[in-house]
């Protein structure tokens, strides 16, 4: 890890050599010997994570090289403030050169430079000699371990579901029986890492449970359980509010809520998950929101500790989950450790058979460790290879007592995945430290904020964003990070998570190498007060929904909060007590203006910016000030004024920009001359003629993901001819509201685009090219059509787009009836309406034989279920939110009659209505 550190550092002064080297003048070879001689260090540091443990001679020069890196970064960080605050005194750079760069003022750096420099050779003295790599390797080198990674990923989860049939059985039988009692609970029991999430989920997701009950909600405890916050997740997926309505419960008292949701639920037969949870008590505080229900409801817990699920329902027997036998375990390290190209030949080598089974034992049936293990063989190609990684378990295990050691070695496993990373992968594996357990991890930010860190540098082969996808890949191919969600394509990562007991010793590592550390909001206290004695990044976890954040801290790098900025408020005293940050989050509510302070322009070195208010918001101009700013993302309620100098931030890569509401299409106006190259996200932004004005946006070459507001009909077809050569374009959104008279055609060259949105009026008049919409690019993968009002049928239309997986029309159309035809929709897996003026809707047999999921929303005119649903065999999930009461007759069973439609919607596993 130390390594890593190092390597920031030499990062920072590679970047301080290039952007400010006129700066430099008198000490700029003192800072490239420096830069030098940290590459030095890297080289002994390659070898000493495996060293590391094992001698402790090794620790304190470790340690030592670390610090001196992070004195290093600071010195470098401070000059680049003060050469930004003079160049904005002075005004141009002539006349700040020849003031700046007079002695006097480089004395203070190069005094500092050649004191780390002296001890880092003093410290070289005592090392074995090593090679100072070719000039470019220190900031390449993380290019040539990403050549290294493995090519092939798994883009689809595998379950790695052991022996878990005879325990299915028993917990759907359990949820099954029709007990009429109040708060019946079902268990499953078992050690960190046995698999209790992943039965829990199997069974949750089971046909016949989705069938069984009328709810069902899930929801992960953890350690540091939060009633408030689960009351209110599960109060919204069963009542389905509008954003007034949201705005209302979120208002609630933990009382209000648990009686809100006692209501919501008491005429329902619901399923309830509660996973990890720890404490009998967080049940008890839980308990009195949940009602006796229609006979047969339950509560699913999945916990370590056996007394909390006896204590919750003494009449449950808790099924406990057992550790996997030799054979499973062998079974499923041959299924991690050997690709399948390999299978044959390695798996039956008897040299890989004897280390294997060896090692395996090691793991005392824990099929996490299993996992992990298997993973980090697959990346050892030969005997050697394995037997160190056994000589590494086995020596750490003789160490330890006789009765830790079947524990010792699942969490000496664990460590050996970590230290097995490329040492680029280890800060961004310590990173994921920061989220709170069990939180859905979003990839994006998560990726835009590793680029903000400094973990993945700038550099011309290849794109940040996509090599920090690569990583993100690595990690997950070696099971220390888990799928959660996949996006719309259905094979990139969307969203991930950290399992409870790799976060553990992420969090450990992460406190112990002095890389990140996590505080906790004091009960009884709003303020949370940082110190300079703190660590240089540092993650608020809050218990209250206002954190005031105080103090001084002039070194620290990170301010994180992975809260849900609209139930939290999170302040900052101060912005001159952090002048070194790089990764900011704010959070504010009010009922006014916010008028950001001015202060917040003296962050020179800020990267990552997000901003969450739920009024109305002003910028300060200062803003222009921030040159290092990769990402804004801004969310707002009501109106936002922006000053122009946002737009000539050149390092800009993600501006998101975007009204929290329906229409979030409403962002910023556009501005002249911005032109930003390295600009990848651009969210929500109006156009008027400056946007076609000189090809300006034709400069946007990295552009990936785009969201506009058109003023003007006019303007709509010259930018979009533009915007179709721009060749990394995938997502784009289009917003027409006011504007009549729409050309879309150049869309159809739009031929790498997966994913489309439209949002307002487009007017369908007989067209000599048929249908309006028959300009679509036919490789979109994610359709939303958002209030245009279409007077024509789009079916036929957009049955006809083979790849189209995900279909949002919510208002699209106000025609009265509407008609899927025989093999349209090929691949079509989700399709979510919300469609008014629908009489009737037609589906032949053939129709969509992919769909997985449907979704209505307020088709209050429509007289029946379509016949061809029953055809759809394919369909999981019906979801029925504010439908007629006559419709919803029809496909109720009550008393054991059915609704006229029922015969349609049988074979549906889970149908909720809401």
């Amino acid at each position: 890890m130390e390594e890593a550190i190092v390597s920031l550092a030499v990062e920072r002064i590679s970047d301080l050599l290039i952007h400010e080297a006129v700066f430099l003048k008198d000490v700029k070879d003192q800072v490239e010997s420096l830069r030098a001689e940290l590459k030095r260090m890297q080289c002994f540091l390659k070898d000493a994570d495996s060293k590391f443990e094992q001698d402790a001679r090794f620790q304190n020069r470790v340690w030592e090289i670390r610090d001196l890196a992070y004195d290093a970064e600071d010195a470098i960080d401070s000059f680049i403030l003060k050469a930004a605050h003079q160049r904005g005194f002075h005004g141009i750079v002539k006349r700040f050169t020849s003031i700046f760069t007079k002695p006097y003022h480089l004395h203070k750096i190069g005094v500092q430079v050649k004191a780390i420099k002296t001890k880092l050779q003093n410290i070289s003295e005592n090392l074995p000699a090593f090679e100072i790599p070719d000039d470019g390797e220190g900031s390449s080198s993380i290019f040539k371990v990403q050549q290294q990674f493995r090519r092939t990923y798994s883009h689809v989860e595998e379950e790695d579901v052991v022996s878990l049939e005879v325990s299915t059985k028993d917990v759907m039988t359990m949820l099954m029986f029709e007990e009429d009692r109040p708060h019946a609970v079902v268990s499953i029991v078992g050690m960190g890492g046995l698999g209790k999430t992943t039965l829990a989920r199997k069974v949750y997701n089971h046909v016949d449970v989705r069938h069984h009950f009328d709810f069902l909600a899930w929801f992960s405890i953890s350690q540091q359980c939060k009633p408030r916050e689960v009351l209110l997740s599960v109060l919204k997926k069963v009542l389905s509010p509008s954003n007034d309505e949201r705005e209302k419960i979120e208002k609630m008292d933990e009382i209000e809520l648990r009686r809100t949701l006692f209501d919501a639920l008491k005429e329902k037969r619901y399923l309830v998950v509660l996973d990890d949870i720890w404490r009998s008590e967080d049940w008890d505080i839980l308990k009195p929101a949940f009602p006796r229900g229609r006979k047969g409801s339950k509560i699913l817990f999945t916990t370590r500790i056996k007394n909390v699920a006896s204590r919750a329902d003494p009449w449950s027997t808790p099924v406990e989950l057992s550790l996997l036998t030799d054979d499973e375990s062998w079974n499923l390290l041959c299924r991690k450790a050997f690709p399948r190209s390999k299978m044959a030949s390695q798996c039956c080598s008897e040299e890989f058979v004897k280390l294997g089974k060896e090692m395996v034992k090691k793991c005392g049936g824990l099929p996490l460790a299993i996992v992990v293990l298997g993973c980090l063989l697959a990346t050892k190609q030969s005997v050697a290879q394995w037997e160190m990684v056994h000589k590494n378990i086995h020596g750490h295990l003789n160490e330890l007592p006789h009765q830790d050691r079947q524990y010792g070695a699942v969490n000496r496993i664990l460590v050996l995945s970590y230290n097995d990373l490329p040492y680029p992968l280890k800060p961004c594996f310590l990173y994921l430290s920061h989220y709170p357990e069990d939180w859905e991890i979003p990839k994006k930010e998560l990726i835009r904020l590793w680029i903000a860190e400094g973990f993945i540098p700038e550099n011309k082969e290849f794109l940040m964003e996509d090599l920090g996808e690569k990583f993100l890949e690595e990690l997950i191919d070696r099971s220390l990070v888990q799928v959660s969600r996949r996006d719309h394509t259905g094979t990139n990562v969307e969203t991930c998570r950290v399992h409870d007991l790799l976060r553990e010793l992420c969090t450990k590592k992460a406190r112990e190498e002095k890389f990140l550390e996590i505080i906790q909001q004091a009960q009884h206290e709003l303020e949370v007060t940082l110190a300079e004695s703190m660590l240089r990044r540092i993650s608020i976890h809050p218990s209250k929904s206002k954190v005031y954040v105080k103090g001084e801290h002039p070194k620290l790098r990170s301010l994180l909060f992975s809260q849900n900025e609209e139930l939290v408020e999170l302040c900052i005293s101060k912005y001159k007590s952090f002048k070194f940050l790089r990764v900011l989050t704010l959070a504010k509510r009010g009922n006014k203006w916010w008028h950001v302070s001015t202060e917040i322009g003296n962050l020179q070195h800020l990267r990552y910016l997000k901003l969450y208010y739920n009024n109305k918001m002003i910028l300060p101009r200062s803003f222009g000030r921030l040159k290092n700013l990769y990402t804004l993302y801004i969310k707002f309620c009501d109106d936002i004024v922006i000053p122009d100098g946002v737009f000539k931030l050149e390092r800009l890569r993600h501006i998101v920009i975007k009204l929290d509401g329906i229409f979030s299409e409403y962002g910023f106006r556009w501005q002249q001359g911005f032109t930003s190259k390295n600009i990848e996200t651009l969210k929500f932004i109006e156009v008027d003629e400056k946007a076609a004005e000189n090809n300006a946006v034709l400069r946007w070459t990295n552009i990936q993901s785009l969201g506009i507001a058109f003023t003007g009909a006019e303007y709509v077809k010259p930018t979009l001819i533009l915007l179709a050569k721009l060749q990394r374009l995938r997502s784009v959104s289009l917003c027409f509201f006011d504007v009549s008279h729409l050309d879309l055609e150049p869309l159809s060259q739009y031929y790498h685009l997966s994913k489309l949105k439209l949002v307002g009026g487009i007017e369908d008049e007989p067209h000599p090219n048929g249908h309006v919409l028959n300009f679509l690019p036919s490789n979109i993968v994610k359709l939303t059509l958002f209030y245009c009002k279409l007077i024509q049928d789009p079916i036929a239309v957009l049955e006809k787009l083979c790849h189209l997986r995900i279909l949002y029309l919510k208002d699209a159309y106000i025609g009265s009836k509407m008609v899927c035809s025989a093999n349209g929709f090929p691949k079509l897996d989700y399709l979510g309406m919300i469609l008014r003026k629908l009489e009737e809707w037609e589906i032949e047999e053939g129709a969509m034989p992919c769909l997985r999921e449907l979704e209505l929303v307020n088709v209050e005119s429509l007289r029946m279920f379509p016949e061809g649903l029953r055809y759809i065999t394919t369909l999981q999930e019906l979801n029925l939110i504010e439908i007629s009461s006559s419709l919803e007759e029809r496909i109720e069973v009550i008393d054991g009659r059915e609704g006229e439609d029922f015969y349609k919607v049988r074979h549906i596993p889970s149908i909720h209505i809401i």
